[in-house]
């Protein structure tokens, strides 16, 4: 699914869930134009494609990454091959790019791949960075990662969110799964939030919408039921890594799905917090079962696939 908005001078596309929304500022000949996130590395065709027909002749100058989780900057690499452009990502992730470490930035936690790219800048929270012909405030987001940033526009009152904020929530809480209390990082983030004139959001993944304060609202509650009950966040977790894989995959065997979901380390470590009482195999055979039952996936003769 790809949609087009247009929003003060900028073009949305919404995509599937398996890929980020992008965000292009066209740009003019005072001003160059600029991508906000990429999605998905096996939508990486049609990212370069999207922008180059939004933008025709013109050149894509700039990308900038909220995140680098991979369905966020796995176009990065086609994107900077097909145009050359420069990537800033958030001051946090440059050394681990720098240096390529799959580990850090979580691509072996969660069994995901992402293309290398060369990034040329760097961006610091707190900062303002030209997006078009307009400055952004590049704020802090932490929660669902540890250095997402939003970028927000005052006078158009005009919030980029990426996972921070949804119409109908927020990313998973992966550093939850590592240990660290980052349900305060998410409430700190939605406390900020709440504290912007907001006249449109422009989600990480969804369509963008203008009821900021409810969506918000809805944000606090879900948190309020992961604080409450931390095993409900951890299952939640561990369902979207399976449909997500299955987003990119589509179908699979289940001998091989299992063998899959064995190998991914943020799986184990969602098991090791508040299932061990339950073996793994028996753990994730009966995750399965919950997706079947709500819709989300289909089991049999051995096939799992994604609805």
């Amino acid at each position: 699914m790809n949609r087009l908005f247009e929003i003060a001078g900028l073009t949305v596309f919404e995509r599937g869930w398996l890929s980020s929304n992008n965000v292009l500022f066209t740009g003019n000949d005072s001003h160059g134009s600029t991508l906000v996130d990429s999605g998905f590395h096996t939508h990486a065709a049609q990212t370069v494609s999207l922008v180059r027909r939004a933008l025709g002749s013109r050149p894509l100058e700039r990308l900038l990454n909220t995140h680098l989780h991979s369905d966020h900057c796995g176009g990065n690499h086609a994107l900077q091959a097909e145009f050359a452009c420069s990537i800033a990502v958030p001051a946090g992730e440059a050394t681990k790019v720098d240096e390529w470490d799959e580990e850090k930035l979580s691509y072996r936690a969660t069994s995901q791949h992402c293309p290398r790219f060369r990034r040329t800048e760097s961006i610091q929270a707190g900062c303002e960075v030209r997006c078009g012909s307009r400055s952004w405030q590049a704020l802090a987001a932490p929660g669902h990662d540890p250095e997402s940033l939003v970028l927000y526009e005052p006078e158009l009152q005009l919030l980029i969110s990426a996972d921070a904020l949804w119409e109908n929530g927020f990313g998973v809480v992966f550093p939850e799964l590592e240990g660290a209390n980052a349900f305060d990082d998410v409430r700190a983030t939605l406390d900020l939030l709440s504290t912007l004139p907001v006249q449109w959001v422009i989600p990480g993944h969804g369509r963008p919408f203008q009821s900021a304060t409810e969506a918000i609202g809805r944000a606090y509650r879900r948190l309020d039921r992961f604080v409450a009950d931390p095993s409900q966040h951890a299952q939640h977790a561990a369902k979207v890594l399976i449909k997500f894989h299955l987003l990119e995959v589509q179908q699979v065997p289940t001998a091989d799905l299992m063998e899959w979901l064995g190998e991914t380390p943020y799986m184990h470590l969602a098991h090791h917090l508040h299932f061990q009482a339950t073996a793994f195999a028996s753990w994730c055979r009966a995750l399965l079962g919950n997706l079947a039952a709500s819709g989300a996936i289909s089991v049999a003769d051995g096939i799992v696939r994604n609805n």
